[in-house]
């Protein structure tokens, strides 16, 4: 399996969609998640950077993707 570096990750009110990358840039998957679904697809992979845009919710989901041992990076 390919080792991911950074996960970019769109949130939305129902629908989520994550995009992993290598050390590369290579995009390694993507998904389409639904809300109660997210933090179990993201507790599979290994900790890394996830990087989302920071909204009205963006911080609310910062901690509870910390929690799961990864580093988030809100993008103004």
């Amino acid at each position: 399996m390919t080792q991911i570096s950074i996960i970019g990750l769109d949130i939305a009110k129902s629908v989520f969609q994550f995009e992993a990358q290598d050390a590369q840039g290579a995009v390694v998957s993507t998904e389409r998640v639904s809300r109660d679904k997210l933090l179990p697809a993201l507790k599979k992979v290994p900790a890394t950077i996830v990087a989302m845009e920071a909204c009205a919710t963006a911080h609310h989901w910062a901690r509870q993707i910390r929690d799961l041992g990864h580093e988030v990076r809100l993008l103004p």
